[in-house]
């Protein structure tokens, strides 16, 4: 496939012109969506559903348990189907726990430290609890588990990758999208969890099915895991893919029906930052001309930002404040190529962003 039908393709594969009936179909769909940045991630899977819900919306989703947000890879945290949070756990989690021995031994945190933390958040959260951030860590201050500095949050991602806990519902924030999720007890807040019968086949097929064309060095990327895993997993999903080039490596798609483009889905669209159709991939010179990619990201400090999308090239990037009273201004283009989008499709582009957070 060429670089123009890869993009056509991805752009199906994304639920970004082929988008889904609901919020909670959208992010099953997409599995995990990096949500580093909390409105970026409900934008994302506004984004891929029909008719573009607003914040409120993708937060009702929370609120009813469909999605959660948790450390699900990588050591970032994304919006997921509560269902699939466990599973993808089991396959991801020690991994992440490895990559932050050295930050534990500085932090003085080891095992023994994380079951004290785990013993008291339990007890606080047992029964259909839920704390805030600020409510978790007193808790495990009162406990004799200190949370300084950066300890707090170090425990409370630990915590999340044994599944004990996960952020469900919204925090409501007076004047403007909130910016917080409440934390409760996974086992509790998940009422119907499901466990593939081949996890590992069932997390290289779903990525495909929803980033495709794609390949085990993509997946490697995207999970956090070794390539060498990643070839097994697309082995053992084999039965699920068709692939659609060879050389150098496999490319795939997903076998079977396909989401058809809707014609009535904007050709020019605003996305979030961390945005799935740029940071999913270990080349991304498919979707931007490499002279772009400094300026989206991800950046010394790791930040990658909003982008401007026509016909599948990533034409600009934009910026926008969810801060108390900022959060109507309107967003600010920055065109890479100007030309390759009209300014009323640009406009169109970030109105519609407007109106799913102004809601």
């Amino acid at each position: 496939m060429d670089a123009s039908a890869t993009r056509t393709e991805r752009l199906r594969s994304h639920r970004l012109s082929a988008p889904a009936a609901s919020v909670a179909e959208a992010a099953r769909h997409m599995l995990a969506t990096q949500a580093q940045e909390f409105w970026g991630g409900r934008w994302a899977v506004a984004s891929r559903t029909v008719d573009t819900p607003t914040v409120r919306d993708v937060d009702a989703a929370f609120d009813r348990g469909e999605i959660v947000r948790s450390w699900t890879m990588r050591g970032t945290i994304h919006l997921i189907p509560a269902e699939d949070l466990a599973w993808v756990l089991s396959i991801t989690a020690d991994r992440q726990r490895r990559q932050a021995a050295a930050v534990h031994r500085g932090e003085g945190i080891d095992d023994a430290e994380v079951d004290r933390a785990e013993a008291a958040v339990r007890s606080a959260l047992a029964g259909g609890n839920r704390l805030t951030r600020k409510e978790l860590f007193e808790v495990l201050e009162l406990a004799g588990v200190s949370t300084a500095k950066q300890r707090g949050y170090h425990l409370l991602v630990a915590l999340s990758l044994r599944a004990v806990v996960c952020q469900g519902p919204v925090v409501a924030r007076e004047g403007g999208p909130t910016r917080e999720q409440f934390i409760v007890l996974a086992d509790e807040w998940i009422r119907e969890p499901v466990t593939p019968a081949d996890p590992l086949a069932e997390f290289f097929a779903r990525f495909v099915q929803s980033h495709g064309p794609a390949g085990a060095r993509d997946f490697a990327w995207w999970t956090g895991l070794p390539l060498g895993v990643s070839r097994s997993a697309a082995e053992r999903a084999a039965d699920r893919l068709i692939v659609v080039r060879e050389e150098p490596e496999p490319m795939y798609v997903a076998a079977g029906p396909a989401p058809q483009p809707v014609a009535s889905v904007p050709s020019v669209i605003a996305l979030p930052p961390f945005e799935e159709y740029y940071l999913s991939y270990a080349d991304r010179t498919v979707p931007c001309a490499p002279e772009f990619l400094k300026a989206i990201g991800p950046s010394m400090n790791g930040i990658v930002r909003p982008i401007l999308v026509a016909r599948g090239e990533i034409v600009g990037v934009w910026t926008h404040s969810v801060a108390v009273g900022r959060h109507g201004d309107d967003p600010v283009p920055e065109l890479f190529a100007p030309g390759a989008a009209t300014d009323a499709e640009i406009a169109a582009a970030l109105d519609r962003y407007k109106r799913f957070i102004t809601a």
